[in-house]
């Protein structure tokens, strides 16, 4: 009991859940950890410590409310104390997607249509409450590259001219996301629990959602068909993009802007993968740096890229580029 975060036993206590055995869930690149409460029964529950000032769980409370009365398949909420950082919520269980196809890969197809299928049906609806997801924001993020990646192996880049490409290349985007959706912006296999198996088309859970913004509906497809964290085919990716265009229909740019946005996620991760390492002392991370530059350079190659293609061509070596990032110290 004492690795417990201080609070756990009597914000437990006032849930009525003071009879349950508590198991601690690894955690991940946050200062978020997870608790599971589980009775003699059988019947369990997800514990959420986001201790303020690091975290804050308000925003997870309300786009888990906003989701649910929305008909999406948020974890409903058991109990809160938003303010010593306690959530208390249903929970969906061990079965992420990314560890379910690990060990079954030949339910992939089927898991992969019903999470396209579930941002379908997300996309239906207007953008929830949520700050919008500017050009600012997008720069903000863009510039974690410069900021992380290239001091990290011994770069000095133009990073206004990073700016002025990034600038270029998401002017025509921001145009075509006047009417908003929710974006979720960590939509992938990892922050998907499969509740049933997937060839029975049972539905999927969603976490993770807590920075939800009001943005372009192609963030999150690129979050799931260009994964960092796991490998996604692009005959895979083609044929869940095909899926989504037919039951979504969205406008002419959609592909385009989907090529934008996977160049500046995937710019954004190297960077913070960078951080999470020379930072916050998680080397597990830079693994994943090569699949992600990988799919970077795939988007680099689309013309709606060019501006920033050209930035990366005079600032970033090919032996770097190659290599898929160089190596991190």
């Amino acid at each position: 009991m004492s690795e417990l975060p201080d609070g756990l036993t009597e914000f437990v206590a006032r849930t009525g859940w003071d009879d349950a055995a508590i198991e601690a869930i690894p955690g991940d690149a946050s200062f978020r950890r997870y608790f599971r409460l589980r009775r003699d029964d059988g019947e369990t529950a997800m514990l959420m410590h986001a201790p303020p000032p690091e975290e804050d769980p308000v925003p997870f409370l309300k786009v888990a409310a906003w989701l649910t009365d929305n008909g999406m398949r948020a974890p409903q909420i058991l109990a809160e104390n938003a303010a010593q950082g306690w959530v208390l919520t249903e929970d969906f269980g061990n079965d992420r997607m990314r560890d379910w196809l690990d060990q079954r890969p030949q339910d992939e197809t089927h898991a992969y249509e019903t999470a396209i299928d579930a941002l379908v049906e997300l996309h239906k609806l207007p953008a929830g409450p949520f700050e919008p997801y500017d050009m600012a924001t997008y720069q903000r993020e863009a510039a974690l590259f410069t900021e992380w990646y290239c001091p990290a192996v011994g770069l000095e880049v133009d990073e206004a001219g990073y700016a002025a490409a990034w600038e270029e290349v998401l002017a025509p985007l921001i145009e075509h996301q006047s009417s908003p959706l929710t974006v979720l912006r960590d939509y992938h296999a990892e922050n998907i629990m499969l509740l049933g198996k997937p060839s029975t088309g049972a539905p999927q859970g969603l976490i993770d959602f807590q920075d939800a913004l009001a943005g372009h509906g192609a963030y999150d497809l690129v979050s799931l068909l260009q994964d960092a964290r796991r490998d996604v085919s692009p005959k895979l990716e083609a044929a869940m993009l095909e899926r989504y265009f037919r039951k979504a229909e969205p406008d002419i740019y959609f592909l385009a802007d989907y090529t934008r946005l996977g160049a500046q996620r995937n710019a954004k991760i190297v960077g913070i993968f960078t951080r999470l390492h020379k930072r916050d002392g998680k080397p597990k991370y830079l693994g994943m740096i090569p699949r992600v530059w990988e799919a970077m350079e795939r988007d680099l190659a689309h013309p709606e890229l060019a501006p920033v293609a050209r930035w990366f061509d005079a600032n970033i070596p090919a032996e770097l580029r190659k290599s898929g990032g160089g190596t991190i110290s």
